[in-house]
């Protein structure tokens, strides 16, 4: 097993301050300031300098994180592939994920989870893709579901991770029920450029997607109103006030008053969404068994939200 306090270290390396690490790991921050001074001592490297009132990495310190991505990859991979022996399970899993997956895959998949895997004891956390990461690292989730162009720096190309690709989640138009194309099933981006638009703020990720969406399509939106939660726009187009993009994802719920369009043409805006893991843990039989049923789920709604709320 990885010493627990490089585990610390690893966590302080990717949060940055003491109090955070020890949010993450559940130990008070003397808890932590002590372990770090311990892996120092033990090493007889000077891993940590006073920087104002906190501490920061020396270089050999992120030395010794960077070459310890390889060392927790190989334990993650061994780990597996003993679980895997005789089809074992862990006893405890966590799972995260930004809120409407959280809602519409990793609910059902933790009562799938339930029962199949009875004496599994499962944890759900509601995060941010970037928190979703954190808690990779301080091993309070297993497996995350995330938007990859909400993940900022990290993803892909990160060496602590490794990700699977789940769906691309369509962006569909949202329009009041009394609305000239309510009627219809399809919509081309432009036909809607001159309604007034419910949108994210400015400098968010879905209002970088959103301009990118008219840019390819030639057009300039009308900007009337501004929400930053899908329930807050949905409540705004079912009162009449505009139009809005909801990712199919996301659904209506009992707002009658409006209708969800698929939307036709270039410039289609889509999120893409993957599963997380650590490097090495993504051959376990429990995530392949999880990766099944997210996959699953996830073509079940693309395939049918349309028609359910139709």
């Amino acid at each position: 097993m990885i010493d627990a306090r490089l585990h610390t270290l690893r966590v302080f390396a990717t949060c940055g301050t003491v109090a955070a690490t020890a949010e993450l790991t559940g130990y008070s921050p003397s808890a932590v300031s002590a372990q770090l001074r311990e892996l120092q001592r033990s090493l007889g490297i000077e891993l940590l300098v006073r920087d104002g009132r906190g501490v920061r990495l020396t270089a050999a310190g992120r030395h010794l994180v960077a070459g310890s991505d390889d060392l927790v990859a190989q334990w993650e991979g061994l780990r597996a592939a003993a679980l895997r022996a005789d089809e074992q399970v862990p006893a405890q899993f966590g799972l995260g994920g930004f809120s409407s997956a959280a809602a519409q895959l990793l609910a059902p998949l933790a009562a799938a989870l339930r029962e199949t895997r009875p004496t599994l004891a499962v944890r759900l956390i509601e995060a941010s893709p970037a928190r979703c990461y954190e808690l990779l690292v301080a091993e309070r989730i297993d497996l995350a579901v995330v938007v990859a162009m909400q993940a900022d720096s990290v993803g892909e190309e990160d060496p602590r991770f490794e990700q699977t690709f789940l769906l691309n989640d369509p962006l569909d138009v949202l329009v009041p029920a009394g609305h000239r194309l309510a009627e219809r099933v399809s919509v081309r981006l432009e036909e809607l450029a001159s309604e007034p638009w419910i949108t994210d703020t400015v400098g968010s990720t879905y209002r970088a997607l959103f301009t990118a969406a008219f840019t390819a399509v030639g057009a300039t939106p009308r900007i009337a109103h501004e929400s930053l939660e899908w329930e807050t726009m949905i409540a705004f187009v079912g009162a009449g006030l505009g139009v809005g993009l909801l990712p199919r994802l996301a659904p209506i719920g009992g707002h009658e008053n409006v209708r969800r369009l698929r939307l036709t043409g270039p410039g289609r805006p889509t999120r893409r969404i993957v599963a997380a893991a650590r490097r090495g843990s993504m051959d376990s039989p429990l995530i392949g068994q999880c990766l099944q049923i997210l996959q699953g789920r996830a073509r079940s709604i693309l395939d049918e939200r349309l028609d359910e709320e139709t």
